[in-house]
């Protein structure tokens, strides 16, 4: 016994198709259409017009009720031929009734394929719609995770703090040594959180931007010496370089000067956690075309080619061997910021070893004392 959920739209279409305003319609222009194919001479085809009830009725019916419309159509345009039988039946006669038979079935055949279509895309639509919902509930609700994540982190931070600063008594010096690291542990996810929240806030509302004009090198210098302690611990030595220059160059471009602070921190820290031990990673500036260039260069294991087009993915961290784990922001997030600031960001593979991640911004006259 078929029973079967699928078949009971089309059953209850062929059920109530009688009962329904649309069969009244179909039927009185079948009539109208007939009645005139009666009255008129044999040399005009009205059979035509049955492409009418067709193109209305297609729409709103299952493929069986259509293919019964169009043989309806087809049958009474070849019967108009005999019917009347008081004239004679002449080729050019059954040529156009034929011709016009054609253009039904035809007809017919291209208005259920478009309703086939229609309802296709019309439940994938319905399905896009579903997945932008959970996708929007889905991110609401990390970030509304990290964002209560982050009153813990630092109450724990502070109390960290206390302890190491022996506001609760003497702390023995490995003591101390375990509470230092914990309390970088602890920052480092504070940081991460921090990014989190700002990448979802980014992709909703878009990057706002505090721009000045400032100088890059500036920026660099400073960023390169918070990470001299970063890349002690892994054994990497950090350079900055001025291209072929061996001397301070003022890069000045219009920007904000925090949100270029964390990309330069994000390129560095993604070189020097893909640098083996006793490598080096160079930070260079330079410019080049109206453009101040800045280019992390480090003498890692480089990019693996399926990885180029997904390194500045949100939570991508590709699959080259890496002495710190990362969490696949720091890059979408810096991707975030130059696009923002109108800039170009990009990567590619160091010769003969290593990889580049650079970016480009517009550069602008120095500011005036």
């Amino acid at each position: 016994m078929r029973t079967s959920s699928n078949l009971l739209p089309s059953r209850w279409c062929r059920l109530n198709f009688g009962k329904s305003p649309i069969f009244w319609a179909t039927m009185g222009l079948f009539g109208i259409v007939f009645t005139l194919e009666m009255l008129t001479p044999p040399d005009y085809v009205m059979g035509y017009l049955y492409i009418l009830p067709i193109l209305v009725t297609t729409p709103a019916l299952d493929r069986r009720t259509t293919i019964v419309i169009t043989t309806i159509a087809v049958v009474l345009t070849l019967l108009n031929i005999w019917i009347p039988g008081n004239r004679e039946i002449s080729s050019a006669m059954v040529t156009n009734r034929l011709i016009t038979v054609f253009a039904l079935i035809v007809t017919g055949i291209l208005t259920d394929r478009n309703h086939q279509i229609e309802s296709t895309l019309a439940q994938q639509q319905a399905k896009l719609q579903v997945q932008s919902k959970l996708s929007s509930l889905r991110e609401d609700f990390t970030s509304t995770l990290a964002h209560d994540l982050k009153t813990p982190l630092l109450g724990a931070i502070e109390t960290l703090k206390a302890f190491a600063r022996e506001q609760f008594g003497a702390v023995p010096p490995k003591q101390k040594s375990v509470l230092d690291t914990t309390i970088r542990s602890h920052q480092m996810s504070l940081k991460l959180i921090e990014t989190l929240l700002d990448i979802y806030r980014n992709d909703l509302i878009g990057l706002q931007l505090d721009l000045n004009p400032i100088d890059l090198a500036a920026i660099a210098e400073a960023t390169t010496t918070a990470l001299l302690d970063l890349a002690a611990s892994r054994r990497v030595h950090i350079s900055l370089n001025y291209g072929e220059s061996d001397f301070r160059q003022f890069l000045w471009v219009n920007g904000d000067a925090f949100q270029l602070q964390r990309v330069f921190a994000n390129l560095v820290t993604n070189a020097i956690n893909h640098s083996p031990r006793g490598a080096k990673v160079a930070v260079v500036l330079g410019t080049q075309a109206g453009e101040r260039v800045v280019k992390i260069v480090d003498t890692g294991a480089g990019i693996q080619p399926d990885e180029m087009p997904h390194l500045f993915d949100r939570f991508y961290q590709g699959q080259s061997n890496r002495q710190a784990s990362g969490s696949g922001l720091g890059l979408y997030l810096s991707r975030q910021i130059i696009e923002a600031h109108n800039g170009t960001i990009w990567a590619e593979n160091r010769s003969p070893q290593g990889a580049i991640f650079g970016f480009r911004l517009a550069a602008i006259n120095p500011p005036a004392p």
